[in-house]
């Protein structure tokens, strides 16, 4: 129902008679509200908050001052070209019970799914689909184009699953022509000040501390958890339940189920920890070990290894997956922890 007498209704807010506004909306004074602007009930928009055409807000929302929201892509600079005749003019789609922070910026085609939360100042931009229940931490900034010579303007997106959270000032890219997006899974934890580059594949259940920087095209499987100040090359692989040190350096492929370290990157150990706590037997960590004392500790190279392994170890669905991640390895794999590791540890001691 769009709410009646609107300059009445609204006092000192200024707000366009085409707007469809339930009745049951709070508008406080010195917004502005554009006239292709849905706002469902229970809605409570802050002062000095603006929203420009092409917005819809769903139910018992609550948009704190100074925001502002926008679906018009000629606000970005990337799309500021004399021959784009693209429209321009997208949609932003906000669901219900989302609340956003003071001084947000939004803008370009964005859909933002139930129950999400920003902080202040949370910065998102065009391609950004988000899903139920995130978080988003003051000085966020989302789905900013890629840091890519490459990149020309092309229109792409930035996925995220739901019950993900983004810690403060951390930045995560939407994606080139290369692949079309950056995907981020759910129930996924960015830490403050983490990078994740374009067109990146984030698995689900990820952990991703502190001042981590993932370059572009990276791969990383569910249940991942990366120590802090860690950087990854472009284009690696790292496989699901892997754990990596704080401080690495990932230049290589990193296999399932293991733990990383070290410098350079060394194989050390399987990840046993990590896979009780998520329910694997003690048989199946065991298997597990004794797959990667074959590919690791044998002495053997990689491809023999994994010809042994195939013929002598029982099939499994985690043999099989081991087997198969690094057969299929475009950067090579981390080395393994051999004696000559062992002495440098040595020396450095």
């Amino acid at each position: 129902m769009i709410a009646p007498n609107k300059e009445n209704h609204f006092p000192l807010a200024h707000v366009h008679p085409l707007a469809n506004i339930h009745e049951n909306v709070r508008i406080e004074p010195f917004s502005s509200i554009g006239a292709d602007v849905e706002i469902g009930e229970g809605t409570v928009i802050g002062s000095h908050v603006t929203i420009y055409d092409g917005v819809r807000i769903g139910r018992n929302c609550r948009i704190m001052p100074g925001t502002v929201i926008s679906a018009d892509v000629r606000q970005l600079e990337y799309w500021r070209k004399a021959d784009d005749n693209t429209g321009m003019l997208t949609r932003v789609s906000i669901g219900d019970h989302v609340y956003i922070g003071p001084s947000c910026n939004i803008h370009g085609g964005i859909t933002i799914g139930d129950h999400a939360w920003f902080g202040g100042q949370v910065t998102v931009y065009d391609g950004a689909r988000i899903g139920q229940h995130c978080r988003f931490f003051p000085g966020s900034v989302i789905s900013a184009i890629p840091q890519d010579l490459k990149f020309h303007g092309e229109k792409t997106l930035l996925e995220i699953g739901d019950y993900t959270t983004v810690r403060e000032c951390a930045t995560l890219n939407r994606g080139t022509d290369y692949h079309g997006k950056t995907v981020i899974g759910a129930h996924v934890l960015v830490m403050a000040y983490a990078h994740i580059a374009h067109d990146c594949i984030i698995g689900n259940h990820v952990i991703i501390a502190n001042a981590v920087n993932i370059a572009g095209h990276v791969e990383v499987g569910d249940y991942v958890i990366f120590g802090g100040v860690s950087a990854v090359h472009q284009f690696v692989k790292i496989g699901r339940h892997a754990m990596i040190s704080g401080g690495s350096l990932v230049r290589k492929d990193v296999p399932p189920y293991v733990k990383a370290g070290r410098t350079p990157l060394h194989y050390e150990g399987v990840n046993s920890v990590g896979l009780r706590r998520r329910g694997f037997s003690n048989d199946v960590i065991h298997a597990i070990q004794n797959i990667y004392r074959f590919i690791f500790l044998s002495g053997m190279n990689t491809s023999h290894a994994l010809a042994h392994v195939e013929a002598h170890l029982p099939a499994t669905e985690e043999r099989d997956e081991v087997i198969s991640f690094i057969r299929n390895a475009t950067r090579g794999i981390i080395k393994g922890y051999t004696a000559e590791a062992k002495s440098e540890d040595a020396e450095d001691a």
